[in-house]
């Protein structure tokens, strides 16, 4: 500080004042770093992107419905600062495209800026967000934008943002230039990152072990100056909206024909200044003309998610940028529209106004009608409900409702990508406050949160009666099981399902309609490999094996041993009852050993630690060093050493232990890890000194007859769990040559974390609201799409959905997964009746009848004859809430020995429903 802040008491609380702010920046920044730290983004970013991030400044312009979605994304990603520029005011037309803004806003003719300001830095308390409304043109002076990293465009006239463009890439080093907007149905990305940037991670996986022959260095060049990218067709169509806007100062008159015929001449002319003169599409054209004006909140929040990620990678040099176009569109939504009257896509002055304009109002009102339920509330979930609430899902007044349903509480490392919910949230269920900030976006919405898993425990509660009240399914899960479970209740309920997830930077969409598609449970990936239990327990080959044999040992010494403890001493109140009792020490001789190794003080602690040192580092390797020498060969005269096998090194302290060597060491890859490890009469003998020993030095009180079980948790940096993992994995790494791995990724292998960034999971939840208004306005099967992305490479991938298949029985009979037959019967059917109704009703001869996993009617099997004779109530006991069984009945096949085939299920009714 200068001298002449210490002459004076002013002076002197000046540098007191100086040295308070100064210590609570470090105290501000230590707690930066640990949010930092819980967040699953750090397992896709890594440390030092993370750190980049934590030292850049942006600049973004437009806090329209696609502005608030960039900063959202990149404010919980962690940036230092962020400026949000606007010049506009809020109107009711925002409320339906920018989920900060709300009613009062719009009553106050608050500027956009200023009023989403507020939420954005709630966001994230530790990033610095800042307002500015000074009107930008070009006559303004951009020379202020040095002070930025980056700079992004929306909402933006196209000559100005060539200026900014031009001035950013001027700069050195040049400022990272983003523009990207969205038109109605249509909208655009361009990135400019200058002639030198330098990626770093092109991709983010883990690198692989390869030969190198030969290095060349090449710099990736990603400057386009906004010339034309490949798909020449939309580029053409968007420049010449441009161009319309420059000429009229306004966008295309919705529905206007002579607006279309204008932008359709000014794109001919722009073709033919073009090399490869493309020739133009009208089709495009006519609709970007026609929904410009307009905004699709979910086409907005997949692009934002896409251009987020490339202002990540533009200030950390993180993965591969976009070079340099990229157009997303959802004109499969609007072709079916297309011989609806134009009135029905003109505003109203109400919140739907933008949403209108691009699917016309009829489709709206089944949006506010739907019935949705949302399973998981998690990042998925709270970008779905946002979109739900922009789009007024379930805002009917007559009808519609979103039910959502989630078991777990908020967690601090869920606050960076499940944006709905704040700190002070922490703890509580996740469904409730998701439902209460969802309805902050849209007070018009109804919505009833649950807290249950959806499994085969709740189908009391949702039961068929609920599934079939419901107009679709949207699932927001981390596993796959409860994936196929949710599908195959949707199947047999004949509900669409749309089903999304996200690992990283991927993500996928899948979209499942009765009749038309494929279901989830159509395709199976390959199950995960297990590491087989010698790898584990003698030949580790990758930090993998090393990482779970620890965590196992976490497991068998923390749970597993204090949980045998436990109800051991249950059963024998007292050691002495033990010694009493003349049985048979084989079942506790465990317990018997850890009461007696059991630690009382600090020192035993270390002293059994060190024990356990010599056991795991130095006594198995030099064990398997004595069973397998170096020069030991197999049969076929190989070495017994050789990859993927890794002999190990002993870790040798200063003093020796006698080693046993009769050890058996199992080396057969399929062999399982044995449940039961026999007690030699030695062993039992030993028990019992030990035991007596332990009673006599009062070891063996009632307090030690019980140890406290510790459940593995991940997320808590102070419980020494991660700790001990890594620790243990490491020294096992050394001691086999195997790179070790550090405390973070140790812990995303350990506790099995699927790295998750906001920035996917709002693409993926656009891409998914966008097929739910396909699915709501019933529209052909070649409208739907599946999507696969990889935002880190980048790329985008839309498929056709899988169309289903059909299984034919004969003589034209056939099925798919969707069809159900259904037989009605009476008190006093049988088996036979139902058997004879099947035959008259489907034209098929039933050969066997299954209920699930049970066997009713297989004629090879004893006895199953007399069953014909039963009624159907006994055979299958029907539970008293349900009026139905699904059965499955096979059938012959025409041609002698094959198998039997299983036709499609059969839902049988115990009494007719006119009864």
């Amino acid at each position: 500080t200068p001298a002449s802040m210490k002459t004076s008491a002013n002076s002197s609380n000046k540098v007191s004042l100086f040295l308070r702010e100064f210590h609570l920046c470090i105290i501000l920044m230590l707690a930066y770093f640990v949010f930092l730290a819980c967040s699953r983004q750090r397992y896709v970013l890594g440390d030092t992107a993370m750190q980049k991030m934590a030292q850049s400044h942006v600049f973004l312009s437009g806090m329209g419905g696609l502005g608030v979605e960039i900063a959202k994304n990149i404010v919980l990603a962690g940036i230092k600062a962020l400026t949000i520029h606007d010049t506009k005011q809020c109107k009711t037309w925002d409320l339906g495209t920018n989920f900060f803004i709300h009613e009062d806003d719009v009553i106050n003719l608050r500027n956009r800026a200023e009023a989403t300001l507020p939420h954005i830095t709630e966001l994230n308390p530790y990033v610095h967000v800042a307002s500015s409304t000074v009107p930008l043109d070009e006559t303004t002076d951009v020379s202020f934008l040095k002070q930025y990293q980056c700079v992004i465009l929306t909402e933006m006239r196209l000559s100005l943002q060539k200026k900014i463009n031009n001035f950013c890439h001027a700069q050195h080093p040049p400022i990272k230039f983003i523009s990207t907007d969205v038109y109605g149905i249509w909208s655009r990305l361009f990135c400019d990152f200058g002639d030198e940037f330098e990626v770093l991670d092109t991709t983010g996986e883990e690198p692989k072990e390869i030969f190198i022959s030969n290095i060349t260095q090449v710099r990736a060049r990603n400057h386009a100056a906004m010339i034309c990218p490949a798909p020449l067709q939309i580029h053409t169509a968007m420049i010449a909206l441009n161009q319309f806007q420059e000429k009229f100062d306004r966008l295309p008159n919705i529905g206007c024909l002579q607006d279309a015929e204008e932008m359709l001449k000014i794109a001919v002319s722009i073709s033919e200044t073009l090399e490869s003169k493309p020739q133009v599409n009208e089709d495009i054209v006519k609709w970007l003309s026609r929904t410009a004006q307009g905004f699709l909140a979910p086409l907005a929040a997949t692009v934002g998610g896409v251009a987020s990620q490339e202002v990540l990678k533009a200030v950390t040099g993180k993965f591969s940028p976009l070079q340099q176009w990229l157009y997303i569109d959802a004109l499969d939504i609007v072709l079916s529209l297309d011989k609806i009257s134009c009135e029905e896509f003109l505003p109203r002055e109400d919140k739907y106004d933008a949403l209108r304009i691009c699917i016309g109002d009829s489709l709206c009102q089944k949006l506010h009608k739907l019935n949705v339920f949302l399973v998981g509330c998690g990042a998925i979930g709270c970008e779905m409900l946002k979109n739900f609430a922009l789009l007024g899902v379930g805002t009917g007044q007559d009808k519609g409702m979103v039910t959502i349903t989630d078991p777990d509480l908020i967690e601090k490392s869920n606050l960076n990508r499940q944006f709905l919910f704040r700190p002070h949230h922490i703890q509580k269920p996740k469904s409730y406050t998701a439902a209460a900030a969802t309805l902050n976006i849209n007070p018009q919405l109804k919505i009833e949160p649950y807290l249950n898993k959806v499994c085969p425990a709740t189908e009391n509660i949702y039961n068929d009666e609920f599934y079939t009240n419901q107009d679709i399914i949207v699932t927001a899960l981390d596993n796959v099981e409860a994936r196929r479970y949710i599908d195959s209740r949707c199947i047999a309920n004949l509900r669409p399902l749309l089903d999304s997830g996200t690992m990283g930077t991927k993500g996928h969409t899948e979209t499942i309609v009765p009749h038309l598609t494929e279901s989830y449970n159509s395709h199976r990936d390959p199950p995960e490999e297990e590491i087989p239990f010698c790898t584990l327990k003698s030949f580790p080959a990758a930090i993998e094996h090393t990482i779970q044999w620890a965590r196992d040992k976490f497991e068998s010494a923390f749970s597993h041993k204090p949980s045998l403890f436990n109800k051991f001493w249950q059963t024998y109140p007292s050691a002495e009852e033990v010694l009493q009792s003349g049985e048979s020490l084989e079942g506790c001789f465990q317990a018997i050993k850890s009461l007696s190794r059991r630690p009382r003080n600090w020192t035993q602690c270390v002293e059994l630690a060190r024990i356990k040192f010599e056991k795991y580092f130095n006594h198995k390797a030099l064990q398997l060093l004595h069973s397998f020498p170096l020069d030991t060969r197999l049969k076929d005269g190989s070495l017994f050493w050789q990859s993927p096998k890794r002999p190990p090194s002993p870790i040798k302290f200063d003093f020796n232990d006698p080693l046993p060597s009769n050890k058996v060491v199992q080396t057969d890859e399929n062999a399982r890890k044995p449940d039961h490890i026999p007690v030699s009469s030695e062993d039992e003998r030993n028990a019992i000194f030990q035991l007596e020993k332990t009673i006599l030095s009062c070891e063996a009180l009632k307090n030690d007859l019980h140890m406290k079980m510790l459940s593995f948790e991940k997320d808590d940096d102070d419980n020494g769990h991660i700790d001990f993992i890594t620790a243990a994995s490491n020294l096992r790494a050394k001691m086999y040559n195997i790179e070790p791995a550090d405390r973070l990724k140790t812990k995303r292998i350990a506790g099995k974390i699927i790295p998750a960034i906001a920035t996917a999971t709002a693409a993926v939840s656009g891409l998914v609201a966008l097929e739910l208004i396909k699915v709501v306005g019933k529209h052909p099967f070649e409208a739907y799409k599946n999507c696969f992305l990889n935002l880190a490479i980048p790329i985008i991938v839309f498929t056709e959905a899988a169309e289903v298949r059909k299984t034919e029985i004969r003589n034209g009979i056939t099925f798919t997964i969707w069809d159900r037959w259904t037989i009605y019967g009476k008190e006093d059917f049988t088996l036979l009746d139902f058997i004879n109704a099947v035959r008259e009703k489907y034209g098929i001869e039933p050969t066997m009848v299954v209920q699930g996993v049970k066997m009713l009617y297989v004629p090879v099997m004893p006895g199953h004859i007399k069953r014909l004779k039963l009624t159907m109530q006994k055979l299958v006991k029907p539970s008293a809430d349900k009026k139905y069984v699904d059965l499955t009945v096979s059938f012959a096949p025409e041609t002698d020995g094959d198998e039997d085939l299983p036709g499609p299920p059969v839902r049988y009714y115990f009494i007719h429903e006119d009864n």
